[in-house]
């Protein structure tokens, strides 16, 4: 069982290098962004791939750039992959990469929450608070909140935690005009898929959106929008309040993760076949319901 951990184009010049997508340079407007099966949990990449996590990715996220492109441009140039790398790049970019505008990235992450699960609920059992925003009293792990939170993030570099912020750090970040704009706009982006994917049976408990901002300020969806990457699916005939609710997503390498003893820190565990197949089979599942 194979995947592919890491790209080596010769044809274009590497930038970047992140959680799961690796960067090339085309020209001052535009890169390559090839999603990766790289895996990434609590902010550590583990060294065995998802095999084709890439190409359900990229597709996953290409459906949603064209489902909400009503409601905020994408990042997306328009221009095939394979007409901007040599022949014998093509591999390496087949089903999972996509040319994309260079854009001023927003330096925080728009985590939107329409449920409490994860960090969220861990801070509400202490606090009674998500980010700092005061929530009702009594609420269960997996329970739907009376409206959807824009709870920002910062954006760590490789390696590092992201970071739970205030919205009021993030205005100080990046001003309080664009943290209104990216608040409302992120809002937007998942009620409308929210409203869909539940028309498909699937619950979008959070997700989280990245934006840039382009040579005329126009506020912009980039990175990857609303996979089992940067969200909680979860199947809607199984869920139930009060517990995890089974997902469609990476949570279920970190469950495992979690019962593994690990600590979190880099190295990660070896992550057995059986888990890494199980997990590239949600994600599949994931898009096959989406997109049927």
């Amino acid at each position: 069982m194979t995947g592919l951990n890491t790209t080596q184009l010769t044809s274009l010049k590497k930038i970047y290098s992140g959680k799961v997508r690796d960067l090339y340079e085309i020209d001052d407007k535009r890169m390559l962004m090839i999603a990766t099966d790289r895996l990434s949990a609590f902010d550590v990449i583990l060294d065995d791939p998802i095999p084709g996590k890439g190409q359900i990715l990229t597709a996953i996220s290409n459906f949603w750039f064209d489902k909400l492109k009503a409601l905020v441009p994408c990042h997306l140039t328009g221009d095939a992959p394979e007409d901007v790398v040599s022949a014998a790049d093509l591999p390496q970019v087949a089903g999972r990469a996509v040319v994309a505008k260079r854009l001023k990235p927003v330096p925080i992450e728009a985590v939107v929450r329409g449920y409490l699960a994860g960090s969220g609920w861990k801070e509400y059992r202490q606090s009674g608070t998500v980010c700092g925003l005061a929530l009702p009293a009594g609420l269960r792990e997996a329970d739907k909140l009376p409206e959807p939170i824009f709870t920002p993030s910062t954006k760590a570099a490789v390696g590092d935690h992201d970071e739970n912020i205030s919205y009021q750090r993030c205005e100080e970040i990046v001003g309080a005009d664009l943290a209104a704009q990216v608040r409302d706009t992120a809002i937007k982006l998942y009620r409308a898929a929210a409203e869909f994917a539940a028309s498909r049976g699937i619950i979008i408990c959070d997700t989280k959106f990245e934006f840039g901002l382009d040579e005329n300020g126009v506020l912009t969806l980039m990175d990857e929008a609303l996979t089992p990457d940067s969200s909680r699916f979860w199947p809607a005939d199984s869920y139930a309040p009060g517990g995890n609710p089974p997902s469609f997503d990476k949570q279920f390498v970190r469950d495992w993760l979690e019962a593994s003893g690990w600590d979190k820190q880099a190295p990660a565990p070896t992550v057995p076949l059986e888990v890494r197949e199980k997990t590239a089979a949600k994600y599949k599942e994931a898009l096959d319901r989406l997109t049927a």
